[in-house]
Protein backbone atom coordinates (compact mmCIF):
# COMPACT_ATOMS: atom_id res chain seq x y z
CA UNK A 1 0.00 0.00 0.00
CA UNK A 2 1.42 3.44 -0.87
CA UNK A 3 2.35 5.79 1.94
CA UNK A 4 -0.03 8.71 2.51
CA UNK A 5 0.33 11.80 4.65
CA UNK A 6 -1.38 15.10 5.29
CA UNK A 7 0.26 17.99 3.43
CA UNK A 8 0.20 21.23 5.41
CA UNK A 9 1.15 24.76 4.43
CA UNK A 10 2.21 27.20 7.14
CA UNK A 11 2.81 30.92 6.64
CA UNK A 12 5.55 32.83 8.40
CA UNK A 13 4.88 36.54 8.89
CA UNK A 14 7.88 38.22 10.46
CA UNK A 15 8.05 41.88 11.43
CA UNK A 16 10.55 43.71 13.65
CA UNK A 17 12.02 40.47 15.02
CA UNK A 18 8.62 39.01 15.83
CA UNK A 19 6.57 36.23 14.28
CA UNK A 20 2.78 35.96 14.13
CA UNK A 21 1.14 32.98 15.83
CA UNK A 22 -2.48 31.95 16.30
CA UNK A 23 -3.82 30.14 19.37
CA UNK A 24 -5.92 27.17 18.28
CA UNK A 25 -9.38 26.63 19.77
CA UNK A 26 -12.34 24.38 19.04
CA UNK A 27 -10.65 22.32 16.30
CA UNK A 28 -9.91 19.08 18.14
CA UNK A 29 -6.22 19.35 17.17
CA UNK A 30 -3.72 21.09 19.49
CA UNK A 31 -6.42 23.31 21.03
CA UNK A 32 -4.90 25.88 23.38
CA UNK A 33 -1.54 25.74 21.64
CA UNK A 34 0.09 28.38 19.43
CA UNK A 35 0.57 27.65 15.74
CA UNK A 36 1.49 29.49 12.58
CA UNK A 37 -1.51 30.38 10.44
CA UNK A 38 -1.84 27.22 8.36
CA UNK A 39 -3.99 24.58 6.77
CA UNK A 40 -4.09 21.48 4.63
CA UNK A 41 -3.91 21.30 0.87
CA UNK A 42 -7.30 20.87 -0.76
CA UNK A 43 -8.00 18.71 -3.81
CA UNK A 44 -6.60 20.25 -7.00
CA UNK A 45 -4.81 23.04 -5.14
CA UNK A 46 -1.09 23.82 -5.36
CA UNK A 47 0.86 24.81 -2.24
CA UNK A 48 1.02 28.49 -3.13
CA UNK A 49 -2.71 28.72 -3.81
CA UNK A 50 -3.34 26.94 -0.49
CA UNK A 51 -1.24 29.33 1.59
CA UNK A 52 -2.78 32.36 -0.13
CA UNK A 53 -6.24 30.97 0.67
CA UNK A 54 -5.33 30.14 4.28
CA UNK A 55 -3.83 33.61 4.85
CA UNK A 56 -7.04 35.20 3.60
CA UNK A 57 -9.33 32.85 5.57
CA UNK A 58 -7.44 32.80 8.87
CA UNK A 59 -5.83 36.22 9.26
CA UNK A 60 -7.55 38.35 6.58
CA UNK A 61 -4.43 39.35 4.66
CA UNK A 62 -3.67 39.24 0.95
CA UNK A 63 -0.39 37.75 -0.29
CA UNK A 64 0.80 37.58 -3.88
CA UNK A 65 2.49 34.47 -5.25
CA UNK A 66 5.72 36.31 -5.98
CA UNK A 67 5.93 37.48 -2.34
CA UNK A 68 6.06 33.92 -0.96
CA UNK A 69 9.27 31.99 -0.39
CA UNK A 70 9.43 28.33 0.66
CA UNK A 71 11.89 28.41 3.58
CA UNK A 72 11.74 24.93 5.12
CA UNK A 73 9.83 21.66 5.29
CA UNK A 74 9.20 19.32 8.21
CA UNK A 75 8.23 15.65 8.10
CA UNK A 76 6.58 15.12 11.45
CA UNK A 77 4.96 12.28 13.34
CA UNK A 78 2.76 12.92 16.35
CA UNK A 79 2.73 10.64 19.44
CA UNK A 80 -0.22 8.69 17.97
CA UNK A 81 1.91 7.84 14.92
CA UNK A 82 0.06 10.07 12.43
CA UNK A 83 2.44 11.64 9.93
CA UNK A 84 2.28 14.94 8.10
CA UNK A 85 4.53 16.98 5.87
CA UNK A 86 4.56 20.73 6.35
CA UNK A 87 5.84 23.32 3.94
CA UNK A 88 6.73 26.61 5.65
CA UNK A 89 6.46 29.67 3.41
CA UNK A 90 7.59 33.14 4.41
CA UNK A 91 5.66 36.14 3.14
CA UNK A 92 8.09 38.90 2.17
CA UNK A 93 5.15 41.33 1.89
CA UNK A 94 1.42 41.28 2.49
CA UNK A 95 -1.54 43.62 2.34
CA UNK A 96 -3.80 44.27 5.28
CA UNK A 97 -3.38 44.11 9.02
CA UNK A 98 -3.50 40.53 10.36
CA UNK A 99 -6.57 39.86 12.47
CA UNK A 100 -8.31 36.78 13.81
CA UNK A 101 -10.70 36.03 10.94
CA UNK A 102 -11.70 32.57 12.28
CA UNK A 103 -12.68 33.08 15.94
CA UNK A 104 -14.46 29.70 15.89
CA UNK A 105 -11.05 28.01 15.29
CA UNK A 106 -8.70 30.48 16.93
CA UNK A 107 -8.96 32.25 20.30
CA UNK A 108 -6.40 34.96 19.45
CA UNK A 109 -3.43 35.96 17.31
CA UNK A 110 -0.29 37.62 18.68
CA UNK A 111 3.26 38.57 17.74
CA UNK A 112 6.12 36.86 19.60
CA UNK A 113 9.89 37.39 19.47
CA UNK A 114 11.32 34.87 17.00
CA UNK A 115 13.75 33.63 19.65
CA UNK A 116 11.12 33.28 22.40
CA UNK A 117 8.11 31.33 21.15
CA UNK A 118 5.56 30.39 23.84
CA UNK A 119 6.14 27.12 25.69
CA UNK A 120 2.80 25.85 24.42
CA UNK A 121 3.69 26.22 20.73
CA UNK A 122 2.73 23.16 18.64
CA UNK A 123 5.99 21.12 18.46
CA UNK A 124 5.66 20.80 14.69
CA UNK A 125 5.42 24.60 14.33
CA UNK A 126 8.28 25.14 16.78
CA UNK A 127 10.49 22.76 14.79
CA UNK A 128 9.70 24.57 11.52
CA UNK A 129 10.38 28.02 12.97
CA UNK A 130 13.69 26.82 14.46
CA UNK A 131 14.73 25.38 11.09
CA UNK A 132 13.74 28.64 9.37
CA UNK A 133 15.78 30.71 11.83
CA UNK A 134 18.82 28.48 11.26
CA UNK A 135 18.31 28.66 7.47
CA UNK A 136 17.85 24.88 7.29
CA UNK A 137 15.62 23.63 4.49
CA UNK A 138 14.37 20.33 5.92
CA UNK A 139 13.96 18.57 9.24
CA UNK A 140 12.32 15.63 10.97
CA UNK A 141 10.22 16.00 14.12
CA UNK A 142 8.71 13.24 16.25
CA UNK A 143 10.46 10.34 14.51
CA UNK A 144 12.72 7.93 16.44
CA UNK A 145 15.72 8.94 14.31
CA UNK A 146 17.99 11.92 14.94
CA UNK A 147 16.94 15.22 13.42
CA UNK A 148 18.22 15.61 9.88
CA UNK A 149 18.47 19.01 8.30
CA UNK A 150 19.74 20.54 5.10
CA UNK A 151 21.30 24.01 5.21
CA UNK A 152 20.43 26.39 2.38
CA UNK A 153 23.00 26.51 -0.40
CA UNK A 154 24.46 23.09 0.33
Amino acid sequence: MPYTSFVDVLIILECDGQILLAQREGTGYADGQWNLPSGKLEEGEDMIAAIIREAREEIAIEVDREDLEMVTAVHCRNPEGQARVGFFLRARRWRGEPRNAEPHKCSQIAWFPTNALPDNTVPYTHAGVELYLRDERFGLQGWPHPVVSVVAGQ
